[in-house]
C-alpha cells in the first residue's frame, strides 16, 4: 500500500451506507479493506471500484459468528501493513412486533449490530494504539438514541447501546490517542430502506418532514465518516454527529 496513506477496515461494506463509505474512502486516498457476509455483493464492489482505479480489499466476515470479529481485524491489519481507522457499520434491522419477536431475533440484532461492536474494538485497539492518528467511528442511528419506530425495539435498543458505548470507549481509550466517535444517520436511501418503506406513499410521506426536502444519500454519511477519521478530527471524541438533513429538529412533524 502507499508509503504514509491511511488505513481503514469498514464493515458491512457491500451495500448501502457501508458501500458509500467504502467509495468515498477509497476514492480520497485510503487504504481500504472492508468486510461483508456476501461474497458475490463483496468481490464485485471490490472489482468495480478496482476499474474506475479505486483500491479496495474485500474479507469475508460474518460478525455473529465468534472469533470472527478478531480474525477481521488481524485480517486487515495484516491487508493493509497496518490499521488506522475502524468504521463499523454493519447492521440489521428486521421488523418484529414486540408480541411476536422471539429472543432468537432479539439476540440476532444485538450480537449483529452491538455486541459486534464491542468485539470489533477490543481487537481493533492494539492495533490503532500503534497509529499516529487512532480512530473508531461507530455507524448509529437516529432510531433508538433519538426517535423510536414501532416495529423496531431490538434495533433501537441496540443503537441506543452503541452510543453507550462510544462514550465509555472514548473516555478508555483517550490515553492511547485513538478517538471513539459516531455518525447517527437520519433517513437515507438504500436497498434496505426500500425494502423497510415498501408500502405506497409511505417514502412520500417520510420525506415531507425532512426540512432539507430530500432523503439522504449513504454519501451524505460518508462524508462525515471521513471528517471523523482524518487527523484534523483529533479533538473531537464521544461524540455523535446527526446526519439527518433536519430530520429530528421540528418540535411538530410536518410542520414548515
Amino acid at each position: 500500500m502507499g508509503e504514509n496513506r491511511r488505513t481503514v477496515l469498514v464493515t458491512g461494506g457491500t451495500r448501502g451506507i457501508g458501500k458509500g463509505i467504502v467509495e468515498r474512502l477509497a476514492a480520497h486516498g485510503l487504504d481500504v479493506a472492508f468486510s461483508g457476509r456476501d461474497r458475490s455483493a463483496g468481490k464485485q464492489v471490490e472489482a468495480t471500484l478496482a476499474a474506475e482505479g479505486r483500491a479496495a480489499q474485500f474479507i469475508h466476515a460474518d460478525l455473529t459468528v465468534t472469533g470472527s470479529a478478531a480474525g477481521l481485524v488481524a485480517a486487515a491489519a495484516a491487508a493493509l501493513g497496518s490499521l488506522d481507522v475502524l468504521v463499523h457499520n454493519a447492521g440489521i434491522y428486521p421488523e418484529h412486533a414486540l408480541g411476536d419477536m422471539t429472543l432468537g431475533d432479539w439476540h440476532s440484532v444485538l450480537d449483529t449490530n452491538l455486541t459486534s461492536a464491542f468485539l470489533l474494538a477490543q481487537a481493533a485497539a492494539p492495533e490503532l494504539a500503534k497509529s499516529a492518528a487512532g480512530r473508531i467511528v461507530f455507524i448509529s442511528s437516529i432510531t433508538g438514541p433519538r426517535t423510536g419506530i414501532s416495529g423496531l425495539a431490538h434495533y433501537c435498543a441496540s443503537k441506543g447501546g452503541i452510543d453507550g458505548l462510544m462514550r465509555a470507549l472514548a473516555v478508555e481509550l483517550a490515553s492511547q490517542g485513538t478517538t471513539v466517535n459516531g455518525v447517527a444517520p437520519g433517513t437515507i436511501l438504500t436497498e434496505s430502506l426500500a425494502e423497510l418503506y415498501a408500502e405506497p406513499g409511505l417514502m412520500e410521506s417520510v420525506t415531507r418532514i425532512i426540512p432539507a426536502g430530500r432523503m439522504g444519500s449513504p454519501d451524505d454519511i460518508a462524508a462525515a465518516v471521513e471528517f471523523l477519521a482524518s487527523p484534523d478530527a483529533g479533538f473531537i471524541t464521544g461524540q455523535s454527529i446527526i446526519v439527518d438533513g433536519g430530520q429530528t429538529i421540528p418540535e411538530v412533524q410536518g410542520s414548515s
